[in-house]
């Protein structure tokens, strides 16, 4: 981890009591203000032991920034200080839109948890395209993915998702089709086979000539067992580049905290035994042909290495920078490292599928 990622833990240690005396989106929101002043990264944390090669594109090191944190891709080109080798912006949708009624972000501090419901508030794909594209006239030394999604009002959500390709694949070096936020009524539909392959259908016919970028389908952990044959089914007939597992989940195990009856999407600690599960399953269903990406609950070197294992090339985080600081990912980075290291492997992604 650089001197600056352990100079911004330190203080950030030392302002947690205030920040979390704050409410969750306003607090977020200064965080955004306090990163972008920060100057662009120009290089990022990497070993030999750690660059992956994934979906024909360069991973510094497998740790990436999940979306939802720089909905609007306003931090993006500060991110890589901090230890992250990929970064996804969004959920973006075609028309900005304002989201679900405040309050609708809730710190579950007692559980390392947070539950959102925040409705895929953003500026819209227009807006972050102009800030995307200053972004690569500059440079940035980590793959940019961009998460697209479709408007709450929208009477034809494939034709949303259609338009977010064709307008975002041209400056993103992947794309990620979110189908799994329990926060837009009827979204999560969208994972049942027949409409699933309709919208990946729109989606590759959308992609720009010329500009054809990999597409990652994003998951939510709630699914039964059919429903992760059907995905899988779809994702290799429709030769996608990865599965992302998982999203939040609406599921409730036990909670400490006052808020864990607030409706919405669940993340942080107590989703890892749930997002374990489901790379597992989702490896399992697919013998190992369908590349997976891990998000959900990680908040140690050892759960990242133990997704790893378990048949995830790469891995997310969010949820956990809240209570960890914003060094967290070149400490599971480096984690990484040490544990492949410890277990006989010369790199990081030789791991992969090593535990089932």
């Amino acid at each position: 981890m650089s001197l600056f990622a352990s100079a911004c833990d330190a203080a950030y240690a030392l302002a947690r009591p205030i920040v979390h005396a704050t409410d969750g989106e306003a607090a977020h929101n200064l965080t955004l203000a306090a990163l972008q002043p920060l100057p662009r990264a120009r290089r990022a944390l990497t070993s030999p032991a750690l660059a992956t090669e994934f979906a024909g594109l360069s991973f510094p090191n497998p740790v990436g920034l999940a979306p939802g944190f720089d909905k609007d891709a306003r931090v993006t080109h500060a991110m890589p200080h901090f230890g992250f080798g990929f970064v996804e912006v969004g959920t973006l949708t075609p028309l900005p839109q304002a989201g679900n009624p405040r309050p609708r972000l809730f710190r579950l501090v007692e559980d390392g948890a947070i539950i959102n419901r925040m409705g895929f508030n953003n500026g819209g794909q227009a807006a972050a395209a102009g800030r995307i594209a200053c972004l690569r006239r500059h440079g940035l030394p980590v793959p940019l993915g961009i998460n697209i999604g479709a408007n709450k009002d929208s009477v034809d959500r494939i034709a949303d998702y259609a338009k977010g390709t064709a307008a975002m694949a041209p400056l993103a070096d992947y794309l990620t089709v979110n189908i799994s936020s329990p926060n837009t009524p009827g979204l999560r539909a969208l994972q049942d086979k027949g409409a699933l392959e309709a919208l990946l259908d729109g989606v590759a016919a959308a992609q720009p000539a010329g500009a054809v970028k990999p597409v990652f389908l994003k998951v939510a952990p709630d699914l039964e067992p059919a429903d992760i044959d059907d995905i899988v089914a779809v994702a290799l007939d429709k030769r996608l580049a990865a599965v992302i597992v998982s999203n939040t989940t609406i599921t409730r195990p036990p909670l400490a905290s006052r808020h864990a009856g607030e409706v919405g999407g669940l993340s942080g600690a107590p989703l890892a035994e749930l997002a374990l599960r489901r790379v597992r399953d989702f490896r399992t269903a697919s013998g190992g042909k369908l590349p997976l990406i891990a998000a959900g609950g990680i908040a140690s070197p050892e759960q990242a290495w133990e997704r790893i294992r378990a048949g995830a090339s790469l891995v997310q985080l969010y949820s956990a920078m809240v209570y960890e600081g914003p060094g967290f990912a070149g400490r599971i980075a480096r984690g990484l490292e040490t544990l492949a290291a410890r277990d006989g492997f010369a790199r990081v992604a030789d791991a992969v599928g090593a535990g089932v």
